[in-house]
């Protein structure tokens, strides 16, 4: 009997439940309705009412129904107890509908800047801006909502009174524990507005080539060219040194150095570096350069440089140069590839040495022949 006493004023409130949530399911269709054409026209404002109307369909009802719970009499069974839950759902729902609207217009902004097309650097920079700045902000909104949720019970209320007493040591100690994560947060702030790096970029992170693939709120995902992913801190971006391959552009110079012997003419070179490059696709036509740049005591240097318009193009136009440079040389000047030279001093018509040759022990090189120098 006693149960039933308990359920009868339940019944009331339960249909007006039903109601509100009908109502709020009306509501939801028609402004979903109106809000989805009043956008049409603006294409960031459209994606973050399309991304938010799931949303919204659930916190619609969790509000109409703690509206019910608040309207129902304090003496009726439990209604304590759901007014909490339901406070609780509503936070949370709200919580919710702020990160998925954050993500919708930082998803909203970066529709507007392709990234796929050659000159991207517009398209990046805002890019990770919109994802560091959002993330942060989606940070910042879990962590209010979590703290507002442990608010509403009386306990956790009274255990920060009494952890507020003894606030030096705890101080210390949840400072000690929250600078990583506190120093992540900022280094993402730095990153968003000073931009050292951003998505896409060609970074040399200790000694390994990648291109950012992502930044999250603590860390950066760097793809290497392998296909391996190296995960680096934000913090340490803003700590230590590192190439940018693609701070102000994508476009790059590429070099190749090739080893030939003295004898080896550079101008049939620079011919034929001329006709790879008029059927290289990777080649920007900006920068063309065959150089001597170094010699030894048995081989010059020769130093091509060719540029192109991204790091990856510049690998593969390095890559097709050098085949067909070597290839030429191999075919047209085997005799000037680079050699080793040595004077046997049983060899007839052999020229003397200029130097003196007696401090230099002789060597046995081959049966009958003895080796002076090298």
């Amino acid at each position: 009997m006693d149960f039933f006493t308990h359920l009868s004023p339940w019944l009331a409130t339960a249909v007006a439940a039903l109601i509100a949530i009908t109502a709020a399911a009306v509501v939801h269709r028609i402004a979903s309705l109106i809000a989805l054409r009043a956008t049409r026209g603006l294409p960031v404002l459209h994606t973050v009412v399309q991304v938010c109307v799931p949303v919204v369909r659930v916190l619609l009802p969790l509000a109409a129904l703690q509206l019910v719970w608040v309207a129902a009499p304090n003496e009726q069974a439990y209604i304590g107890t759901v007014r909490h839950a339901g406070g609780l759902a509503l936070i949370a729902a709200v919580a919710w509908l702020l990160i998925t609207g954050i993500g919708g217009l930082a998803d909203g902004v970066i529709a507007r800047y392709p990234a796929d097309v050659e000159d991207n650097l517009t398209a990046r920079r805002i890019a990770t801006q919109a994802r560091v700045l959002s993330r942060t902000a989606m940070t910042g909104v879990l962590m209010a909502a979590l703290a507002l949720m442990l608010m509403t019970f009386p306990g956790a209320r009274q255990v920060g009174a009494s952890l507020l007493a003894s606030a030096g040591v705890v101080g210390i100690v949840a400072g000690l524990a929250a600078r990583p994560v506190f120093s992540n947060m900022i280094a993402g702030l730095q990153i968003a507005l000073a931009q050292p790096i951003r998505i896409d970029d060609v970074l040399i992170v200790e000694g390994e080539w990648g291109r950012v693939e992502e930044i999250t709120g603590t860390y950066v995902v760097l793809r290497i060219w392998d296909e391996r992913r190296l995960i680096i801190p934000l913090q340490w971006f803003i700590e230590n040194p590192f190439q940018n391959w693609t701070r102000t552009g994508s476009e790059i110079l590429g070099t190749v150095f090739l080893y030939a012997d003295y004898r080896m003419p550079l101008d049939p070179l620079r011919e034929e570096l001329d006709r790879i490059l008029a059927t290289a696709p990777e080649w920007d036509q900006r920068v063309k350069v065959l150089q001597l740049t170094d010699v030894s005591e048995r081989t010059i240097q020769i130093r091509v440089l060719v540029s192109a318009r991204s790091s990856g193009l510049a690998f593969d136009l390095r890559c097709r140069v050098r085949e067909a440079l070597v290839a030429f040389m191999q075919r047209e000047y085997p005799d000037c590839l680079p050699q080793t030279r040595a004077l046997l001093a049983g060899d007839q018509g052999a020229a003397k040495p200029s130097g003196p040759p007696h401090d230099i022990p002789p060597m046995q090189d081959a049966p009958g022949r003895v080796v002076r120098g090298a």
